[in-house]
């Protein structure tokens, strides 16, 4: 059986139409049942962009089935991912989760099928990504690490529970290990602990920190593809956490093939580790953004973003 999609929108209507129509270009589209969670409007100008999505979703065919969960109330990102996944978790024992600003490629549920079915029973491994970065360090296929993506991924539902975010237990948790946050920004990065304070804190409504925290404390790994089966197209100013410049950079790949290799567990290599964690360092995000102001195009982005940041109600 092939896992559920779930497709979490929310006031994108463009963006979501994209997605929805790369996601049925694929191979095991027409095989697969699809969830589509559709969170509630924040406010009275919201509305209207809800509606526009909400009347495209219900016209989407060329899946198995098609199953659409109109909230009535805005729950926001991090809950409606958390609750939904979980529902339809504990019924599909698996699940592959999109959001509404991801392209995939034509194969990407071809990869991700096949490695939940490969590391089912691989317990050190708790998600499969279909967003890989670009990295400079030499990689054979696939790669695995402490932290992540929250672009496309899976997992399985012996890995995956909704009391794994709670915020009053993590918080209890960080306060009795004086070395815990240290910790964590040496496996998942230097942006990493900021990042889960503001969560706990309510500054953002990140459930993918809590995600990668949970990683961390089972000491599991995540698996990457070599090269990307996601493109990002969310980041302006609609996006609910991607505003602005991407300063993730992937190699889309090209590649046709239907039936992937895959390899037993191997421990992270030390140079794969370093690669990847630099996309999260200050350093990596001012180079890029200084890079982008030797074209126009760069600079309308560092325009928005600024804004976005600094302007936006």
């Amino acid at each position: 059986m092939l896992a559920p999609i779930c497709l979490f929108t929310y006031n994108r209507p463009e963006e979501t139409r994209q997605t929805l129509q790369a996601l049925r270009n694929n191979y095991l589209a027409i095989q697969s049942n699809l969830f589509i969670f559709s969170d509630g409007p924040k406010n009275e100008i919201a509305r209207q962009k809800v509606n526009e999505v909400r009347e495209y979703i219900n016209t989407v065919e060329g899946f198995k089935s098609v199953t659409i969960y109109n909230s009535q109330i805005n729950k926001g990102l991090a809950n409606s991912i958390i609750l939904g996944v979980t529902e339809i978790i504990e019924k599909y024992d698996r699940v592959i989760v999109l959001e509404d600003d991801l392209i995939t490629s034509p194969n990407f549920l071809n990869f991700m099928n096949q490695a939940l079915d490969f590391y089912d029973q691989k317990k050190e491994i708790q998600s499969v990504n279909g967003y890989s970065l670009t990295l400079r360090a030499k990689i054979s296929g696939i790669y695995f690490q402490t932290r992540p993506f929250p672009w496309g991924w899976a997992t399985w539902s012996d890995r995956w529970n909704k009391d794994i975010f709670d915020k009053k237990e993590l918080k209890a948790l960080i306060e009795s290990d004086v070395n815990i946050l240290k910790n964590f920004k040496n496996s998942c990065g230097d942006d990493i602990t900021k990042m889960l304070l503001e969560s706990l804190s309510n500054k953002n409504d990140s459930w993918y920190v809590r995600w990668t925290f949970d990683h961390f404390l089972k000491k599991r790994f995540s698996l990457f593809p070599q090269y990307s089966f996601i493109t990002n197209i969310g980041h302006n100013a609609e996006g609910t956490h991607c505003k602005g410049v991407n300063t993730y950079h992937s190699t889309p790949s090209n590649i046709n093939i239907e039936e992937f290799n895959f390899t037993t567990f191997q421990v992270p290599d030390e140079d794969v580790t370093k690669s990847f964690l630099n996309y999260f360092t200050i350093k990596h995000k001012i180079t890029v953004r200084i890079k982008l102001l030797s074209t126009k195009d760069g600079r309308l982005k560092l325009i928005q973003e600024i804004k976005t940041k600094f302007f936006a109600k």
